[in-house]
């Protein structure tokens, strides 16, 4: 088992020396479909809240390359093999820093909390932001509810018309161009 806040330690200065902000480091099972692990490592630009497959290229070599060299050196950071997939944290981002709860409130999201957790056990609701260590969101069923931010087991914004409203697509440029191409004959294709 990887120590995630070990991995933390040294993934998080990598992407401050690219000016991105880290959202979340997780193991999680690879999508590869190998049955193996993921390292799945969230960040942002400051500037657009997104990444672009470049900035996840430049972060994943770097990340890749000090991984790498800590591992030479002798210090195992993974146990066996796995995968790195380096992405943005999308529209219904997970929330996981204090300043996500802040930034996001007056969005609907999905919080549940961890395992022997004194209370309800799954909220969904406004969220109304965060006070110190306290996470307070306007539950659908219970009405406002305040639960303690280390006791989040993981907590999301909830797809809405109003989300997408709020967020701003990372480039613009040629979304009103539309290129017609002509239609190649089957045939055609099959030769190709």
């Amino acid at each position: 088992m990887a120590d995630l806040d070990r991995l933390t330690e040294v993934i998080e200065p990598e992407a401050k020396a690219l000016g991105f902000e880290l959202v979340r480091v997780k193991m999680m099972p690879s999508e590869a479909g190998d049955g193996g692990e993921a390292l799945q490592i969230m960040a942002e630009d400051p500037a657009t809240g997104q990444l672009v497959i470049e900035q996840c290229a430049a972060l994943s070599r770097r990340v890749s390359d000090r991984i790498d060299a800590l591992e030479e050196q002798g210090e195992v950071l993974i146990d066996g093999a796995y995968h790195l997939e380096v992405s943005s944290p999308g529209i219904d981002r997970p929330l996981t820093r204090a300043k996500d709860f802040a930034d996001w409130a007056g969005h609907e999201a999905k919080v549940s909390m961890a395992k022997g957790y004194d209370g309800q056990r799954n909220l969904r609701g406004i969220l109304k932001g965060v006070e110190g260590d306290a996470v307070t969101i306007e539950d659908r069923k219970a009405g406002d509810v305040t639960v303690p931010r280390d006791q989040i087991h993981s907590a999301k914004l909830v797809l809405t018309d109003e989300l997408i409203a709020a967020t701003q697509p990372l480039d613009t440029s040629g979304a009103d161009e539309i290129v017609e191409t002509p239609d190649i004959p089957d045939e055609e294709k099959a030769d190709d």
